[in-house]
């Protein structure tokens, strides 16, 4: 019996103001449907901002950040933020 396949979303997320919160971008982005959902998520220690694991929902995401979620299942997602 083979391994299931990781799946890997892959998105880009364009915003208009200096910085989008973590949670939010979350949000924005259609990984979570509610602001509860991203703190969960968050807290959780499954989102990283370019490379490094955050806990934090308000963290200031900017153009040119990566934040990787890993849900620990067989899929995760990648926004690319510009």
């Amino acid at each position: 019996m083979s391994k299931p396949q990781r799946t890997i979303e892959r998105s880009t997320v364009q915003i208009h103001t200096d910085y989008i919160k973590l949670d939010s971008l979350l949000k924005y982005a259609g990984i979570t449907e509610t602001g509860g959902e991203a703190k969960e998520l968050v807290l959780s220690g499954a989102v990283s901002v370019n490379g490094d694991v955050c806990l934090e929902r308000g963290k200031k995401v900017r153009a040119g950040d990566t934040v990787k979620i890993n849900s620990g299942k067989n899929n995760s997602a990648e926004i690319e933020v510009m």
